[in-house]
């Protein structure tokens, strides 16, 4: 889970902001805290990314160079042995890696995109249900970030219109990233469409350069440029194919949502279009800690796809075990009401 939790300073991004002051000409730094907390509560530096991150492309550029003992290789900051445990069971998973850890073919095509394992599954996936063109159009959405909307102060309303619009028939957002991209596309890549339609430009043109890079990786994978925008479940099937471990299905009371595999309780984030329509079944490409647990870029999914495309991960019992739970009480409901003679 991405978390922004607010943190103290290290000493030594301290000693570096102070280091601002006095750079091109005279000035003093001014902390706003003690002598004694700067020199015993604050960290020497700030843990390494490598060690707070997710490994799961770590680990797959790893094994594509040929390293194979994860655990004692030479890092610079080692890495927690539970989150490569971790990424490896992503890979396997994903059909990245086999039973003893080795690269499959898959997992050779996925290496080759510089994107979360994920992503680059959803990617391969897209052969087989003949979608690549869109589902490389929403890939590069993703990776631009949440900075494709834009929300000026005093057009709140004419923003969240527009924004509206692109969500027409409860699509999911993935779907709606693809919209905002074909009409752009549809608009000759237009600048002023973006500022009429509150979108961000520059993120814009920076999801046509990633897209344009995916291009060119997917000719040379072999994965043809296939077009399928009519077929909806498709495209979501082959997002599925990616992101089947982030799928999450709405509380008994609809109080929220939990996640299929870890019974992790979150929501829908309130900038997402499904926000007000609350699906029972749904796919997120994150999952953010805020004010609280938060599922963002989400998409309505069929239980029976979670079936389909992750046998390996998802058992019967998972998926319907709220059904079966309703069938057993109903069945000792009325074997109660017949031993009572009610019925």
């Amino acid at each position: 889970m991405e978390s922004l939790v607010v943190e103290p300073i290290t000493r030594a991004s301290a000693n570096q902001r102070a280091g601002r002051s006095g750079r091109t000409g005279p000035g003093k730094c001014f902390r706003l805290y003690t002598a004694y907390t700067f020199a015993n509560e604050l960290d020497e530096n700030i843990v390494p990314e490598i060690q707070r991150t997710n490994l799961g492309n770590v680990v797959l550029t790893l094994k594509s160079h040929g390293v194979d003992d994860l655990l004692h290789f030479d890092f610079m900051d080692p890495p927690p042995a539970e989150a490569l445990v971790k990424a490896l069971e992503l890979l396997y998973a994903l059909g990245a890696l086999n039973m003893r850890g080795e690269l499959t073919r898959v997992g050779e095509v996925m290496s080759e995109f510089p994107l979360d394992p994920m992503l680059s599954k959803m990617i391969v996936a897209s052969e087989k249900y003949g979608c690549c063109d869109e589902i490389i159009s929403i890939s590069c959405m993703l990776s631009v970030g949440n900075s494709i909307f834009c929300r000026p102060k005093g057009k709140e309303i004419l923003a969240d219109n527009a924004r509206r619009s692109f969500h027409m028939g409860d699509v999911g957002d993935h779907i709606a990233f693809l919209n905002v991209y074909n009409f752009w596309k549809e608009n000759n890549f237009s600048s002023q469409w973006c500022y009429e339609n509150y979108v961000q430009g520059r993120s814009m043109r920076r999801a046509r350069d990633i897209r344009d890079q995916l291009e060119r990786l997917v000719a040379r994978a072999g994965i043809p440029l296939l077009s399928n925008v009519n077929d909806l479940d498709a495209i979501k099937k082959a997002i599925a194919s990616g992101f089947f471990p982030h799928s999450a299905r709405l509380q008994k009371h609809g109080d929220g949502y939990v996640t299929v595999k870890h019974k992790q309780n979150a929501c829908i984030h309130p900038s997402s279009g499904l926000a007000e329509v609350c699906p029972r079944w749904v796919m997120y490409h994150e999952l953010v800690l805020t004010t609280k647990e938060f599922m963002r870029q989400v998409t309505e999914l069929k239980p029976e796809w979670l079936l389909e495309v992750a046998p390996h991960y998802y058992k019967v019992e998972e998926i319907y075990r709220l059904y079966v739970e309703k069938q057993r009480a109903h069945c000792k409901n009325r074997a109660r009401l017949n031993k009572q003679g009610k019925i």
